[in-house]
């Protein structure tokens, strides 16, 4: 067979597509198509072909846009046909974490969750989970700029401890390159820093200080997660590559909306940077990671990243509209102090959520999350948390959900009180229509606070 009458295999085929997806979410099928066959000249595969995988796959546009949306449900403001997509993470194994609960793909509409494998009692911890990465909140990494802080896991620091050890890397142009202030627990959190730290570190990559310091200027805790994530998605690549593919796997079938589909959706009342800080945001990124701006931060850049990542993966990184999109799914699934974790990306929204996520370890393991019970949890129920102040009124809340993408809510309570509310206003009452949350949520409201829900 000659090299210009290939014809890739499935999974060949279904990496390259969900990349390129990735890249182009607004894409049609007939343009998709011509993308691969543009990137792979020498792979023969039919636009039938591409059509059954995209099908398959839950990629075309269809797809990603009647996520969320119920038929003949009256659109909120806001309301748009843009909306998350999401996937399973292929070869994921719950267990890892927990045997109490297992991942069960809802449909299109709902995309993936977590379900409860045997009775669960109030009070109990379902699972403990390391971050993916971790970008905290800015306080934290202000302590963490100082030295204060463990650079990988975000504990304060005791500056008596002899266990706590300096970035390993030192500049060889101390004139030129800035020194890197990262300090760590112990040598664990030393040795687990090298998942991210070597291409973020002002040393070793002198190239990602300007990134770094936009994304604190900027308070912008999406575009630092984002930065977080390609490093670990790159230097995986270095390190090991059957982790890197397993990292990549989680990245891509993360829930997903591009900054400009958001845009579009009228979802960011004006909260997000303008299209020209977004411009600028990209150019400093492909500076960290790809096209640094000196030749001696070139070299810095090349002794790191020696292994090139697979072009489909740097199309999937590289491109502006993918950048965009990984803005997107950053802000989508982060928990709330700054934290990217694999398990807890899979729960869904409720107003009455039957788990508490929380940071216990505060003086060990800042960043390691618990998930806790907030009541008894039967085997098969679908495992919960809240991404709004509960303590809104219901109005409120669905308009708070609807801005992040996520449709109308429909849980229990939502229905509730929507009805009670209807009634009301139809018996007059409608100056009581801002006023019908409960007293029973205020402990909820303090609970998100202290690390439920995404940002």
């Amino acid at each position: 067979m000659s090299q210009s009458s290939i014809s890739p295999p499935e999974d060949d085929l279904k990496a390259a597509l969900h990349a390129l997806r990735a890249g182009h979410p607004s894409l049609g099928a007939a343009k998709l198509h011509a993308q691969l066959l543009t990137q792979h000249p020498y792979w023969t595969v039919s636009e039938k072909r591409t059509r059954k995988i995209l099908q398959q796959e839950g990629l075309v546009l269809s797809s990603v846009t009647s996520q969320n949306q119920g038929h003949g449900q009256p659109a909120l403001k806001g309301a748009s046909a843009n909306f998350p997509s999401s996937g399973l993470v292929e070869g994921l194994d719950a267990r890892k974490w927990t045997s109490k609960v297992e991942v069960q793909h809802f449909g299109r509409k709902k995309g993936k969750g977590l379900v409860a494998t045997e009775d669960i009692a109030e009070g109990d911890a379902v699972w403990k989970e390391e971050p993916f990465v971790l970008a905290p909140e800015w306080e934290i990494y202000d302590l963490q700029v100082a030295g204060l802080a463990c650079g990988f896991c975000s504990t304060p620091l005791n500056p008596s401890s002899s266990l706590v050890l300096p970035c390993s890397s030192t500049s060889s142009d101390s004139l030129s390159s800035p020194s890197c202030p990262a300090r760590f627990c112990n040598r664990l959190c030393l040795s687990r820093s090298a998942r991210t730290h070597p291409l973020l570190c002002s040393a070793n990559n002198p190239a990602s200080v300007g990134l770094t310091k936009f994304a604190r200027q900027s308070e912008w805790m999406a575009l630092h997660a984002l930065a977080q994530c390609t490093a670990r998605v790159l230097l995986a690549y270095q390190q090991d590559e059957a982790q890197a593919e397993a990292d990549w796997r989680f990245v891509k079938a993360m829930a997903q909306l591009g900054m400009e589909q958001r845009a579009k959706g009228g979802w960011l009342n004006g909260a997000e940077p303008d299209r020209a800080t977004w411009k600028k945001a990209f150019e400093l990124y492909m500076q960290a990671f790809r096209e640094p701006a000196t030749e001696r931060e070139k070299k810095r850049l090349a002794r790191i990243l020696k292994k090139p990542v697979k072009p489909e993966i740097a199309d999937a990184l590289f491109t502006y509209d993918a950048f965009l999109l990984g803005l997107g799914r950053m802000s989508l699934n982060l928990e709330a102090h700054g934290g990217l974790y694999i398990l807890h990306s899979h729960l869904n929204h409720s107003c009455e959520p039957n788990l508490s996520v929380r940071h216990l370890d505060q003086r060990t393991a800042l960043a390691r999350i618990t998930v806790l019970a907030r009541r008894a949890i039967p085997a098969g129920e679908e495992l919960t948390i809240t991404y709004v102040d509960p303590s809104l009124p219901v109005e409120q809340r669905r308009q708070r959900l609807l801005e992040w993408g996520f449709g109308k809510c429909e849980c229990a309570r939502c229905v509730g009180e929507a009805k009670a509310l209807e009634e009301r206003r139809a018996a007059g009452g409608a100056e009581e229509a801002g006023s019908e949350g409960n007293g029973e949520m205020t402990d909820l409201e303090a609970e998100l606070k202290a690390g439920l829900g995404v940002v």
